[in-house]
């Protein structure tokens, strides 16, 4: 079976068009996460879902540009839909009952947030490519799960011409190895205490670690249901 970036998936929504949901381009990710407090701070139901609005309505540039009032999205989508998008849009799993907390705790209580790591770092380390014209093109591009393999692909290139180059000079920078993985040494390291050198790495903010950070990439923000 091939592998994958990232989770896409086709939504039918109300008027029973379809809507083609991938994880947002950088460009509106950002957005959304200053809508996503919001929701966060929502005194009750009808305010989480109206801020819930809000976050779809402002995806819309990226997935519907025809989209142009919060009204045409009350059109759109239900509430089990708008779940549906933030889920591979961003990767937040909302809960599914109106008696649950709509954000775990434990993902607002986490030293691991959108604010700890420094994604204009991320975004230059890419950007060195040459690639992109300027960072707003990159933005525009990139996901956050595009972003990650990216760099990974990169860093393992340049790993790559390191070993090739130091075994010419007889050197085996692999000598002494041990089978761990470097970057689940790594990611180790972070969620031990934050203290590693890579604390920042977004690659770390993966898989099972991200959902024990209570954030994260490729699976996207996991806000996981503590009720």
């Amino acid at each position: 079976m091939a592998t994958t970036i990232y989770e896409s998936r086709i939504i039918t929504l109300l008027d029973e068009s379809e809507l083609y949901v991938t994880p947002l381009k950088i460009k509106y990710l950002r957005r959304f996460m200053d809508d996503f407090e919001e929701v966060k701070k929502a005194s009750n139901d009808v305010e989480s879902i109206y801020q819930l609005l809000v976050c779809v309505f402002h995806m819309m540039p990226q997935y519907r540009p025809e989209v142009k009032t919060l009204e045409d999205v009350e059109d759109l989508v239900s509430l089990p839909m708008i779940y549906e998008i933030l889920e591979v849009a961003a990767g937040v799993k909302m809960a599914k009952n109106s008696t649950e907390e709509p954000v775990s705790k434990k993902a607002e209580n986490s030293e691991s947030s959108w604010d700890t790591f420094d994604l204009a770092k991320l975004e230059s380390e890419a950007f060195l490519l040459g690639i992109w014209k300027d960072f707003e093109e990159l933005e525009t591009c990139l996901s956050m799960p595009e972003l990650t393999a990216v760099l990974s692909a990169k860093r393992e290139d340049s790993y790559e011409e390191k070993k090739f180059l130091a075994a010419i000079q007889g050197v085996d920078i692999e000598k002494n190895k041990n089978d761990t993985n470097a970057w689940e040494e790594m990611k180790a390291r972070v969620f031990s205490g934050g203290k590693a050198e890579n604390g920042n790495d977004i690659l770390a903010f993966q898989g099972a670690n991200a959902s024990k950070a209570g954030f994260g990439i490729g699976l996207g923000l996991a806000y996981e249901d503590l009720g």
